[in-house]
């Protein structure tokens, strides 16, 4: 049943699910909360009374929303979240036969799942089981309202017995703790002395699909892929551009209404939401949090939004490239740094020329991209980003930073040693008497940029619709504090020098924009001069994920991650083991898929349509036989035409080509079953992988082209798959 938005008011409902600090306030001890709030302010250390005090201040906040249960909430590196519930339960110690309710700060502070069967790249062996989650206090825990009872969940990082990393979180909070660090230095030498923190937030736009739960039921590839590997060409797409920004239809608004009530209750500031460019696509995106809670929030989103679209009879598909010939989806990660007084370090100001500290902090950006886009590149890397990268709807794989004509012209201009005033904030006057004057923003939006300055933020648009957030922030946080140090360092010195502050700045400044001028682009990204141009340029260039995964063990690529302590070198090799094996199973999954699906739900209805087709020609040409009737391709100019001659010849020839079609669609099944055994008989992830980019996927697209024609040319009547118009124009 959907919610009346009229019945509720946002500001009464939000966060009414999370333990967050406005319920610490009232529910514990003036002085505990003074001491918590300083522990995840400035970094102090969690004391066990401290711990004891919200243990139990957290489970009787949670008793009474109903909890049974309490999890520590954690991101293993499968991408997804992980859980082990835990009742609220123990023996009386009076009587040893009553129960009650206990929770300590020992529990509330560090768990025990197994870690045996999590992904750990090699880091330990299978019999190594051990564990450990850590409680994250900077993010709220919250209530999961489900069944018979509502389960508290404790958002945790995940360690190995050997203090290993596990997880996608540990990455994330060690980065954000390099880039306060860094980016404090900075703003001290500027001469602020109030900021004891600098934080790293994102606003995580995503995107997704939604098609009919009865469909989708029909399709292998979409319940067990999340995708389809197999599908025509709808004889309407989105050429029109009628669905973008097009009215809600009421169907999906019910779901929009109903989903966005649930991410509410549980602190996730949803803010907007409207239809995307593909049909059936559609985008919420929140506002800016920290990019741990961020993290957080987007897993929690995704999970809720499957869960929330099946009540509606939808299937929510998170999948880079669901459908072919349509656009793709993507998670635009809009990136920004702000410290504890307010200040947004890239916002430009009026005079972007001459707020120095904007443009230190804009060319560490600039450098980070220019020194790591390898790195950053390896960090959204995926079997399913493939399909998405650098196709004529998203960023290609390459690393580049669009900065807009009034800031790239600032930036020359310095370089030249001719700096030009940036004008004031401009408006467009649209010339109709009754309608205000629209504010100019002072860069345009490059939509093909992976990376793109968009007023006082960068927007990574890289990052697959289906990829936890947490890594391609940390990897972004650890660049750019890695350029944010050298860049002190530099300014440092030579201020030391010459005594001039601002001419230190100021020299270090065109340093970095001489240095970083390769990684920026303000054209077309999707031109193929573009990849023609960044080649000679000099750029990192993966076409695909194994090529990408290579700039993880890349020294120069991963040495921000390992100097900042952010991963050491076995964890930084683990990871791209488990990314290859991620990599392997998902197409090993595909293939597999693919393979039943062409010989269970194509192949068999393409043989009793190919029956059947020639059942009918036959019983044509005999019925004109046996009437006299002319059907065949006979020279027929000396003869005397009647109203019952036609040529047979067409029909014969249509089912030699569809046959043809069946039969080489027969042999793709036959060399798709020997890639497969041959990808089962490689052992080594790296070298599977490869196997993968020069045999299995060629042999996959082969064997769609060939369904996917016998799909345009089979009758309705025989064909069991929905189709794309289906699954993407049912209302």
């Amino acid at each position: 049943m959907s919610i009346n938005p009229v019945k509720f008011k946002i500001s009464e409902i939000f966060a009414s699910c999370t333990f967050n600090l406005n319920v610490m306030k009232d529910k514990l001890p003036k002085q505990v909360f003074n001491k918590f709030l300083n522990i995840i302010e400035k970094g102090r250390k969690l004391d066990s009374d401290t711990a004891d005090a919200v243990a139990h201040a957290m489970k009787e906040w949670a008793l009474s929303k109903g909890a049974t249960h309490y999890t520590h909430w954690f991101q293993p590196m499968t991408g997804l979240t992980a859980e082990k519930h835990d009742a609220f339960i123990q023996f009386d110690d009076n009587d040893h036969i009553s129960v009650i309710e206990r929770f300590s700060g020992s529990q509330l502070i560090q768990s025990e799942p197994d870690a045996s069967s999590f992904p750990s790249g090699g880091m330990r062996s299978t019999f190594e089981a051990r564990g450990y989650t850590a409680w994250d206090p900077t993010s709220p825990a919250f209530i999961i309202e489900r069944g018979r009872g509502s389960i508290l969940c404790i958002p945790s990082a995940f360690i190995s017995y050997h203090g290993g990393v596990l997880d996608m979180k540990t990455p994330l909070l060690r980065s954000m703790e390099a880039i306060s660090e860094a980016a404090l230095r900075v703003i001290k030498l500027f001469g602020n002395k109030t900021a004891y923190r600098v934080k790293s937030v994102i606003g995580a736009e995503q995107e997704y699909f939604l098609v009919d739960q009865k469909y989708a039921d029909k399709r292998l590839d979409i319940k067990i892929c999340g995708r389809t590997l197999l599908g025509a060409r709808p004889v309407k797409g989105q050429e029109m551009e009628d669905h973008y920004f097009a009215s809600i239809k009421d169907r999906v608004l019910d779901f929009m209404q109903d989903f966005e009530y649930e991410l509410l209750k549980l602190g996730v500031p949803c803010k907007t939401r409207h239809n995307e460019v593909a049909p059936h696509q559609f985008e919420i995106a929140p506002i800016f949090e920290d990019a741990n809670i961020a993290a957080d929030h987007n897993q929690l989103l995704m999970e809720t939004m499957k869960r929330i679209a099946k009540s509606h009879g939808f299937y929510a598909l998170l999948a880079e490239k669901p459908f072919a010939y349509v656009n793709g989806s993507g998670k635009h990660c809009n990136w920004s740094l702000i410290d504890t007084d307010d200040n947004n370090l890239l916002e430009p100001g009026k005079t972007p020329e001459e707020n120095l500290q904007f443009l230190v902090f804009l060319m560490s950006s600039l450098m980070a991209v220019e020194k790591h886009g390898g790195l950053l590149r390896a960090s959204i890397a995926s079997a399913g980003n493939d399909h998405r990268l650098g196709a004529n709807e998203a960023p290609p794989a390459i690393m580049s930073v669009f900065l807009g004509e009034m800031l790239s012209n600032i930036l020359d201009k310095i370089e030249s040693g001719k700096v030009k005033d940036a004008k004031e904030k401009s408006f467009l006057d649209l010339g109709i008497s009754k309608l205000p004057k629209v504010s100019k923003d002072q860069t345009d939006r490059n939509r093909t940029s992976p990376l793109a300055f968009t007023g006082n933020k960068f927007e990574f648009r890289a990052v697959g619709s289906s990829a936890s957030i947490s890594i391609p922030a940390a990897a972004l946080n650890a660049a750019v504090a890695e350029a944010l140090h050298e860049l002190a360092g530099s300014i440092e010195t030579i201020s030391k020098k010459n005594k001039n502050f601002e001419a230190a700045v100021l020299e270090v400044v065109k340093t970095a924009i001489h240095n970083t001028k390769k990684v920026r682009f303000e054209g077309n990204n999707y031109s193929s001069q573009w990849l023609k141009e960044a080649g000679e340029r000099g750029l990192p260039i993966a076409r695909n994920t194994p090529e990408a995964l290579e700039f993880w063990i890349n020294k120069k690529e991963n040495s921000c991650l390992i100097n900042a302590g952010i991963l050491n070198e076995e964890e930084i090799e683990s990871r791209y083991h488990i990314c290859h094996e991620q990599y392997y199973k998902t197409i090993e999954i595909e293939l597999a898929t693919m393979l039943k699906m062409i010989s269970r739900q194509v192949l068999p209805p393409a043989y009793t349509c190919q029956k059947e087709t020639a059942s009918s020609i036959e019983a044509v040409v005999s019925l004109c036989q046996k009437s006299g009737a002319a059907a065949s391709k006979t020279d027929m100019s000396k003869k005397t035409r009647t109203t019952d001659d036609f040529d047979i010849e067409p029909q014969i020839k249509f089912l030699k080509e569809y046959s043809g079609a069946v039969s080489k669609l027969q042999l793709a099944v036959e060399r798709l079953r020997e890639v497969k055994l041959e990808l089962a008989g490689e052992e080594d992830p790296v070298k599977k992988s490869g196997l993968i980019v020069k045999k299995v996927i060629p042999e996959m697209q082969n064997a769609r082209t060939l369904a996917d024609f016998l799909e345009t040319v089979t009758g309705s009547e025989f064909w069991i798959l929905p189709t794309y118009s289906e699954l993407l124009f049912k209302d």
